[in-house]
């Protein structure tokens, strides 16, 4: 008999990516948090870095992030989410933990953060193309909205554990266990997933019917479902750029990713100098600024699904929730 009931493992799929993206800025915002003590005078046991080094450190960081972000998308295409995902975990994790034995050299901290990097490049890439894989147009907002909201996790587990290991073990020693310890958990999720994550058609987890809805799209327009979305329709990067949609998306992110970079890297250290705050009075501003981009997030990736299931367009309910947001 055919199990005509609708799953709901593609957001097992969705918790898995939030999981993800949560290591992800966990391990990012780790420098932010120990930037005190890099910037510390040699002579009280820190390593005697100026604002100017620090920044350069984490402009490396930026720079080869942003530049593999593109060559990531492009690999992932080639070897698929599943793998393309695990390897740019396994590689930002081996270099996140091997921060912690970058010493005091600013050299060897920009290489090994650049590097660190690339790896960070491509958990963007594979999760939207995850999605696009995993659910129906209508529920992919919110689904992406969930999995960003790990970046607001991360940083917020990571305003409440990096300062922890600095006062447990010590600005000495707690900086490198930081790195380390965050840089280990991502080995711990690949075995989660490699034992539930697969292609939406090869995978035991879904029944017929909610392969059905994730690919209704496709069904709708008579069009035979394909596991890779990447497949169904290539245009050239002249195509692409002559888009205005495509603008739109890189003035949007032009405009607001400063201030959000600002808050990952510099907020620590702006509350210190601005207030006096100690490593102890800063944990639960940062996570506070945190918790408050979640429920933004979860909103505005929700908002557009309520407006489509009310009969708007799906264009016009995804460029409606952003004018609000906005």
């Amino acid at each position: 008999m055919a199990n005509n009931k609708v799953g709901n493992y593609r957001w097992v799929i969705a918790a898995l990516l939030l999981f993800s993206t949560t290591i992800n800025y966990m391990d990012r915002q780790v420098i932010s948090y120990v930037k005190d003590h890099f910037c510390t005078p040699v002579a009280q046991g820190g390593f005697g870095w100026t604002d100017n080094q620090y920044s350069y450190v984490t402009a490396c960081f930026t720079f080869f992030y942003a530049g593999v972000t593109v060559i990531a998308g492009l690999v992932i295409d080639k070897i698929g989410t599943k793998l393309g995902l695990a390897l740019s975990l396994i590689i930002w994790s081996v270099f996140g933990i091997l921060n912690a034995f970058a010493g005091s050299s600013v050299v060897m901290h920009t290489v090994v953060r650049s590097l660190f990097g690339i790896g960070e490049a491509g958990n963007f890439p594979a999760s939207i193309k995850t999605v696009a894989e995993w659910f129906p147009k209508k529920e992919r907002a919110l689904a992406t909205g969930v999995f960003n909201s790990g970046s607001n996790i991360g940083a917020m587990l990571a305003a409440l554990f990096v300062p922890w290991c600095l006062i447990h073990w010590g600005p000495a020693i707690g900086w490198k266990m930081a790195y380390i310890i965050t840089g280990a958990v991502g080995f711990f999720w690949l075995i989660f997933w490699f034992i539930f994550y697969d292609a939406p058609k090869k995978s035991k987890f879904v029944t017929q019917a909610e392969l059905d809805l994730i690919h209704e799209d496709d069904l709708a327009m008579h069009v035979a479902p394909s596991e890779d979305v990447a497949i169904k329709s290539k245009i050239s990067w002249v195509k692409l750029l002559s888009y205005k949609q495509t603008w739109a998306f890189f003035w949007g992110k032009f405009l607001t990713d400063g201030i959000w970079w600002f808050l990952l890297f510099w907020l620590p250290d702006y509350l210190k100098k601005q207030f006096g705050m100690d490593v102890h009075q800063i944990m639960w501003p940062t996570f506070t600024v945190y918790a408050v981009s979640i429920l933004g997030s979860t909103f505005g990736g929700n908002l557009p699904r309520v407006l489509i299931n009310r009969g708007m367009p799906v264009y016009k309910a995804r460029m409606a929730a952003m004018f609000i947001i906005a």
